[in-house]
Parts: C-alpha cells; structure tokens; sequence
C-alpha cells in the first residue's frame, strides 16, 4: 500500500484527533469510516507509536489487518497514548509537544530457516520487521528497530528477550513484513 500526502496527513489528524479526544472524554472517538476515501476503508493493520522529543512515549499496533485502515489508526493512536503498559497515560500538556508515527504493515512472509545465522541471511536490515513465535511466546520489532543495534545477532537476541524465548532456542517460527512508514512534521 502507498498513500498520497492527502492520505497521510488525514490518517496524522485521525491519530492527533483520537489521543485529543482521548484526553477530554476518557475514551476512544468513533469513526465513521464512511466519511473517507477508499483508500483509507482498506483493512490494514497499523501501529502508532509516539514520541516526546526524542524518547519514545508510546507504541501500540497489531500484526493482522482486521478493521479499516481509519479506525485502525485511531484506535491504536487512543491505546499508544494511554494504554501502553510501560508508560504512564498522555496528559493534557504533553499532547502538542508529541510526535506520531504511523507504520502499515504488509501481510506476514512465514519464513524458512535452519538457524539464527540462516534468518538473519534472509532478513533485510532496515527494511523487514520481524514477528517470532516460540511455545506460544511472541513478539515483534518493527523495521526502524533495526537502527537501534549494531549488527543482526544483537537485533535477534533483543527480540527473543522481549519475547521471553531463551536465547538458544532453536525450534521457533519467523515472519517478517514490511511497512510504510511517515510522522508529522512538527516544528
């Protein structure tokens, strides 16, 4: 999927929108999908995750598209904000001051792999997220997550902790996706 700046901008509003009305009615706005264009009525799975100057201040999104590009985005813009676990809930005066970053998803790529060495081969740096799955243990890292470890193997151990798989587990299944990803400009 790639939106138009139109597209965008309206899906950045959305996400402002639902955190704003968030903060005033203590709950997530309803969204008439019908009141956007086509393309934003796809299903798609989102996440939004949110920054307060350079620390991240929330994130919250989902792996399978299930609901309208739209309300998908609100949605997870309303639970980044006050829903995450690892953050106190957004307040009134730190709403201007957060930036919002939408990430779509593509659909899951299972993926075929002998060893952590044979994954990491077939991974792209920077351009794949990656979903694991152990014994019912899973979790996921965004393509921008790359930027943050300085080689494969350091991404790789750091999603198998947050997953809570020991970090020679052999016997787990991959997927990667891609995403197409843009923020607010804010000044």
């Amino acid at each position: 999927m790639t939106l138009d700046a139109g597209a965008r901008a309206t899906l950045l509003k959305v996400a402002r929108d639902a955190i704003g009305h968030g903060l005033v009615h203590a709950q997530l706005p309803e969204i008439d999908v019908d009141n956007y264009p086509l393309s934003l009525r796809v299903e798609a799975c989102t996440f939004v995750t949110l920054h307060a100057d350079a620390a991240l201040r929330g994130c919250i999104g989902s792996l399978r598209a299930h609901r309208p590009l739209v309300a998908d985005v609100a949605r997870h813009a309303h639970a980044a904000a006050f829903a995450d676990a690892r953050f106190e809930p957004v307040q009134h005066g730190e709403l201007d001051a957060l930036r919002i970053h939408i990430s779509i998803l593509s659909e899951l790529e299972p993926l075929d792999f002998r060893d952590d060495a044979d994954l990491l081969r077939i991974l792209e740096a920077g351009r794949d997220g990656l979903l694991i799955e152990c014994a019912g243990q899973r979790a996921t890292f965004l393509p921008s997550v790359w930027a943050s470890f300085p080689e494969g193997v350091d991404f790789l151990a750091a999603l198998k902790r947050k997953a809570g798989m020991p970090g020679a587990a052999a016997d787990y299944q991959a997927w990667r996706y891609t995403t197409e990803d843009f923020e607010e400009e804010r000044g």
